[in-house]
């Protein structure tokens, strides 16, 4: 709704910059979009197998060898219409009514609709900020009961940026030993954008007992600057991949043709860029972190990945607008934001925490400057 208010706005000939937008500023690189064409020149317009090319699943389960140390083959591997398709499908077909699926908070905004859709019910559990926004152990044992069917884990996650390390997930493994009936999915769209000298790290790779029970997603939308193309894609036991493909037949389909052709060759093509684009994206979360951390009433952990700031506000609660309303939430610190200095953000609520927001720093370093100044100049302007 903020981006959609936003676009408004600016279509009125407001000078907004707009930091909700949740994908890379990068164009698609060039020999991605030349393979997507020559695939279509080739007629690789028609069906293709339901859960992806065989030259696809074939470079999906290599990337997950090479990269993270999973040894799957093709038939545990399907491809999707984007990550999220791999989340619905997942869900739809092991979740029943009543059963439990733990969301740890801040979420990405589709999890718990997803469970609920399932008809299952999500369990949140808090990881505040002084935690580094993470799920610990003795809070995922209490969570656990004999209806719980899923964890969720994100890392780096949306909105926090937080990304969990080896010993951090062999922790929360050993808890889940000791209940065989939990399952993880782990969502690590945001693999490859993790700063400070960080190693990536993904369940099934830290905890190798848990491949069994394992559902890992990725896909190349954030990576790659390819989140228009629509591929994702998992791997995780056959059983449980069959179900998924034959749920994805009698929904979608395949995945787009041409943009299996591109991912392709994104999973097989240079990948020199990505470290790059790493490099710029950390230089730009600095420049927000610290800048959002220098106003009073604001605080801003640096995020461990992604390309979001989940800062806190709380400290502004209680100060009126100079039209005097109350700031009490979030939500009214955003919707002042955006009137006022034409700046557009996400409030926390949406993602389970109502005293933080959110900041998409995928943009130029220039208009995240100019955003920072104008976030200070609104914050000034709150009387005590």
């Amino acid at each position: 709704m903020a981006g959609q208010r936003a676009r408004a706005l600016r279509a009125q000939g407001r000078d907004i910059i707009s930091l909700t937008t949740g994908e890379p500023d990068f164009p698609t690189p060039p020999h991605i979009i030349e393979a997507a064409y020559r695939a279509m020149l080739a007629g690789q317009t028609r069906y293709t197998d339901v859960g992806g090319t065989p030259a696809l699943r074939e470079a999906v389960a290599g990337k997950f060898r090479r990269e993270n140390g999973l040894d799957c083959s093709p038939g545990e591997t399907i491809v999707s219409t984007g990550a999220k398709q791999v989340v619905f499908s997942a869900l739809l077909c092991t979740v029943q009514s009543g059963d439990e699926v733990i969301v740890p908070t801040p979420y990405w905004v589709s999890y718990p609709d997803i469970v609920l859709l399932a008809e299952g019910r999500p369990v949140f559990v808090n990881c505040p900020a002084a935690r580094g926004f993470k799920l610990q152990p003795e809070d995922l044992e209490q969570a656990i009961t004999p209806r719980t069917k899923w964890l969720v884990l994100n890392s780096p996650n949306n909105p926090s940026g937080a990304a969990y390390t080896t010993q951090e997930l062999v922790a929360l493994a050993q808890v889940l030993k000791r209940h065989p009936h939990v399952w993880v999915m782990t969502d690590d769209i945001y693999e490859h954008l993790i700063y400070d000298g960080q190693v990536f790290a993904t369940m099934a790779q830290a905890a190798p007992f848990m491949r069994d029970r394992t559902l890992t997603i990725n896909g190349t939308s954030k990576a790659y600057a390819m989140t228009g193309w629509r591929i994702g894609y998992a791997a995780a036991p056959q059983a449980l991949i069959k179900a998924m493909v034959k749920l994805q037949s009698q929904s979608t389909s395949n995945p787009s043709s041409v943009g299996q052709a591109a991912a392709l060759a994104a999973l097989t093509g240079p990948q020199e860029f990505i470290g790059v684009h790493c490099q710029l994206f950390e230089r730009r979360r600095n420049l927000v972190a610290d800048g959002l951390d220098a106003i009073d009433g604001i605080a801003c952990p640096r995020p461990n990945g992604a390309f979001y700031t989940f800062a806190s506000c709380e400290g502004l609660f209680g100060r009126r607008t100079p039209q005097g309303k109350a700031i009490t939430s979030s939500e009214e610190f955003t919707e002042y934001l955006l009137p006022s200095q034409n700046v557009a953000t996400l409030h926390g609520g949406a993602y389970g925490m109502p005293s933080h927001f959110r900041i998409s720093f995928a943009t130029t370093k220039e208009c995240l400057a100019e955003s920072i100044r104008r976030i200070a100049v609104a914050v000034a302007s709150l009387d005590a």
